[in-house]
């Protein structure tokens, strides 16, 4: 079908943080595979980052000015999410991205795409896209059961009736009698009107748009994919994951951020390892731990026994090389079991490796499907958004995932550190024994589900048909 597409033109607009931006390249990269054209539309600073993760696809950028420090209150250069960490500097942020509106039409004027492919951030993208007459589809970057999860929440506001925040309450119209407490839900701050009304607007432009691409594939979640369309009534096509997008190892190594360490080194380090031995822990762009915390993994990890890669992410509380926190002797002892990257880490590229045997995530949906797709069990350790929704789905709907004890969000009082026995006890749950066994069994099952499903003839590659002949349909 690929060049029959070749007429369509597609623009992507993703929100400006480094966990959404990655799996939108990838969805361009998945309509170029496919015969469509694509432009990516972003600000100046992040286009380093799209470059590296486009690699050789041909995909358009085309970059409009972020407003300047005097019209959002932000330091120089505050383009990215990731430098917008702060509570009160991330409220600022998300509302001078609705200063992005004009120059994005601006944008649609030049380019005359066929449709607009818009975060759930950008609610306003709906309006800008009928102005030009285009449809404007919105991309989360999530699957089916944390937006079934996010709808129905919103929708029936179980979290009202219950008296406290550690009350269980079920979620309903949802299949699965999923149970949740109030510490698990996103706290929206209630001080600042335009950014909650901005959230507001976010959740209900899945409802307002032509329709929301799912990443995901329909044999991980049918009962949730069938539900969010038919019982939930949104417009909805699962295209992914879109991480499989066809890459050769130079550009999955290349995916995201400059790496803080050489690819070919980590896979020499993991190629004289047994296969399934290795603990992958890894919590994402946008987590950063106190001291106190770090050095409770690093014990948790050294009593489990398990060889371990763990990145640990720059510019938390220790800066300094020395990881002034780890535990006295460390890393003597650990010299050939572990190894730490300070920073960002070839994430897809390691976890498709065969010694790969376990992922310790902080559930992002990102993370938790490049896990599926690498057939791994996985230790879940939610951290805020929609993220104990996630773990809930390893957990209890597909169970290959470990809880480790995590009730609320990071950041929340009262939220003492995970310690050391609980962590080792995770991973070895994960790791070995009879139950991990079952479990690693159920997520290669999974694992190659998800690639037969991107393939000629797979759930994900018929559904991307669907989706292009609803948009020929509109442009007739």
């Amino acid at each position: 079908m690929g060049n029959e597409n070749h007429d369509l033109h597609i623009l992507f607009f993703p929100f400006l943080a480094n966990g959404h931006i990655i799996p939108c390249i990838d969805l361009a990269r998945v309509f170029v595979n496919r015969g469509t054209k694509a432009t990516i539309v972003t600000t100046n600073l992040n286009v380093p980052l799209i470059s590296r993760t486009i690699g050789k696809a041909n995909i358009n950028i085309k970059t409009i000015r972020f407003p300047s420090p005097d019209e959002t209150g932000l330091p120089e250069g505050c383009e990215n999410s990731e430098s917008a960490l702060a509570p009160d500097k991330f409220i600022k942020f998300m509302k001078s991205t609705l200063l992005l509106r004009e120059p994005l039409e601006q944008v649609l004027e030049q380019e005359h795409p066929h449709c607009i492919v818009a975060d759930m951030f950008f609610p306003w993208a709906t309006h800008s896209a009928a102005k030009f007459n285009i449809p404007r589809i919105v991309f989360h970057g999530l699957g089916f059961f944390p937006l079934c999860v996010l709808a129905c929440v919103r929708q029936y506001k179980p979290q009202d009736k219950v008296s406290s925040y550690s009350e269980p309450f079920v979620v309903p119209n949802l299949p699965g009698d999923i149970t949740l407490t109030k510490m698990q839900l996103p706290q929206i701050p209630q001080h600042d009107k335009v950014f909650s009304q901005l959230l507001e607007e976010s959740n209900d432009s899945e409802v307002k748009s032509y329709g929301v691409i799912a990443n995901s594939f329909y044999e991980l979640e049918p009962l949730y994919a069938d539900h969010y369309r038919n019982e939930l009534g949104r417009r909805a096509w699962h295209l992914g994951p879109v991480s499989l997008c066809k890459r050769d190892s130079e550009e999955k190594a290349l995916r995201g951020r400059e790496t803080a360490i050489d690819g070919h080194e980590c896979l020499k380090w993991l190629e004289n390892k047994e296969p399934d031995s290795v603990v992958y822990v890894c919590f994402g762009s946008m987590t950063t731990f106190p001291d106190a915390q770090l050095k409770e993994i690093a014990l948790g990890l050294e009593a489990s026994g398990q060889p371990f890669i763990w990145v640990v992410k720059k510019g938390s509380k220790s800066e300094d090389d020395k990881l002034e926190w780890l535990p006295e002797g460390f890393e003597d002892r650990i010299e050939d079991k572990g190894l730490i990257i300070r920073g960002w880490a070839p994430q897809v590229m390691i976890l498709d490796h065969e010694a790969i045997g376990g992922f310790v995530t902080h559930c992002g949906w990102n993370s938790t499907l490049e896990g599926v797709c690498a057939g791994l069990p996985m230790v879940t350790w939610p951290m805020y958004g929609e993220q104990f929704y996630n773990a809930k789905f390893l957990s209890d709907i597909v169970k290959i995932g470990v809880g480790v004890g995590v009730e609320t969000w990071i950041g929340n009082i009262g939220g003492e550190p995970v310690k050391k026995d609980a962590i080792e006890k995770a991973l070895k749950r994960v790791m070995v024994g009879e139950e991990a066994e079952e479990m690693r069994k159920r997520a290669k099952e999974l694992g190659q589900k998800a690639r037969r499903a991107v393939e000629e003839g797979g759930s994900s590659y018929n559904d991307f048909d669907s989706l292009i002949e609803d948009l020929r349909s509109l442009s007739h």
